[in-house]
């Protein structure tokens, strides 16, 4: 670990079971009660999007379907989604971080990274008070309990979070260079960050049962394993997860800028796994379709696509999120998807996933572009231009490719929702 990460302080705070958290705070009744945010609360076939820790006791789990957690708690408080209130909470929580540094980076909705490297001497103390004081913080003004793994790396505070923070009761865990060894090496490959249930198969066939495991083996015996059985491609992959098991990890804390537009993108949680490639690419090109509508709407392009997938087995999430820079500008939906659609068939292996997600960014004003002699770009940005006149005239649904109608597609059920929920 290079010496100016040792010297880093870098929070991940999670909120617990946050959708749950936002519907006890608001209806105290439900304090001591146990409850879970579900789609279609009425149906058996409801897909639970947050169990309170209540809940959990029951054995009911995210993902599950109401059918059976109603099984294990017939005394269960269903309530809908509110999406708009959790995003409302989100960015509430956002702020209150921002009280204690600039360097502020949302991961998700219910995760944010903190770099306090800088004003650890503002507030004094050490970085395990600050953080406590955070946590009571955002609990007085939001009720919400935050869980927060700290750490000289953006990776070592997750895998603190999630491994050791998230089992204690005040809710904080440190993972220092000196603990590694100790404490996060002798833990199972499943639980390193961005090891999903495939790729932990893959890893225990090779003979790599804990997180120490990888990161005792030579780089260049991992890629050859790793190249064995998962192809050429995966070189990136097993640098990846040599560095993480080693702890290492320069990226920055990046918050997000709000005074011009960096990035626009779009995610959705799907109601249920969805495992075949088709399935997929119909979600991906609705997607792309949504980022490229709102990019036309702001007279936007960008020549950077990036494309997310996550997956969810036994109660562990894991995702990846990549990017590829095209040649030219572009805020047309097909040349989106067909980026999309080649990186993720370059990095997808095979998991089911539950939420996927595509962005568009290195945005700049779209002025035109070059034409070639055989270009059919401006017949499609012609009837670009025209159904997203009738989609603002008459609504989203007035219009929509015939994919829309495959079972696999979530067009239909997303039009007046937020994140695929209801608002």
């Amino acid at each position: 670990m290079s010496p100016s990460n040792r010297n880093r302080v870098i929070l991940l705070a999670d909120c617990e079971s946050f959708y749950a958290s936002v519907e006890k705070a608001a209806n105290p009744a439900y304090a001591k009660r146990p409850l879970v945010v579900a789609s279609e609360p009425s149906k058996a076939s409801g897909l639970i999007l947050a169990a309170c820790p209540i809940a959990k006791t029951f054995g009911i789990s995210t993902t599950e379907r109401l059918g059976a957690a109603l099984a294990k708690c017939p005394e269960l408080v269903i309530v809908p989604p509110r999406m708009q209130t959790y995003i409302n909470i989100s960015l509430l929580i956002t702020g209150i971080f921002e009280q204690f540094t600039e360097l502020v980076e949302p991961y998700s909705i219910d995760e944010q990274f903190l770099d306090l490297s800088g004003s650890l001497s503002l507030w004094g103390g050490s970085p395990e008070a600050i953080a406590s004081h955070i946590q009571q913080r955002v609990l007085l003004q939001t009720g919400v309990w935050t869980r927060i793994g700290i750490g000289p790396t953006k990776v070592l505070a997750k895998m603190a979070c999630d491994l050791f923070a998230k089992k204690r009761a005040d809710g904080l865990y440190t993972l220092r260079p000196d603990l590694i060894p100790d404490t996060l090496w002798p833990q199972p490959v499943r639980g390193m960050f961005g090891v999903g249930p495939r790729m932990a198969g893959h890893l225990t066939a090779m003979g790599l049962q804990t997180i120490g495991d990888v990161a005792g083996m030579p780089l260049p015996r991992l890629k050859d394993k790793l190249r064995a059985r998962l192809g050429r491609s995966s070189n990136v992959q097993a640098e990846v997860l040599w560095r993480t098991a080693n702890g290492l990890d320069d990226s920055p804390v990046t918050p997000r800028v709000r005074t011009s537009q960096h990035a626009i993108g779009h995610h959705i949680t799907l109601p249920r796994e969805y495992a075949k490639r088709r399935d997929i690419e119909t979600i991906l090109l609705e997607l792309c379709e949504e980022v490229c509508r709102r990019c036309r709407a702001r007279r936007f392009i960008g020549n950077v696509v990036s494309v997310g997938a996550q997956s969810e087995a036994e109660g562990k999430s894991s995702s990846f999120y990549r990017q590829v820079k095209l040649l030219d500008g572009t805020s047309s939906a097909g040349e989106v998807f067909q980026a999309a659609i080649r990186l993720f068939d370059k990095i997808w292996d095979g998991s089911p996933i539950r939420g996927a997600a595509v962005a568009l960014s290195g945005l700049s004003e779209d002025r035109g572009y070059q034409l070639t002699m055989f270009d059919d770009r401006p017949r499609l940005r012609e009837l670009e231009r025209v159904t997203d006149d009738l989609k603002t005239k008459y609504g989203s649904g007035v219009i929509a490719r015939a994919s829309t109608l495959l079972e696999s597609s979530q067009f239909h059920t997303r039009l007046d929702k937020i994140g695929g929920h209801d608002k």
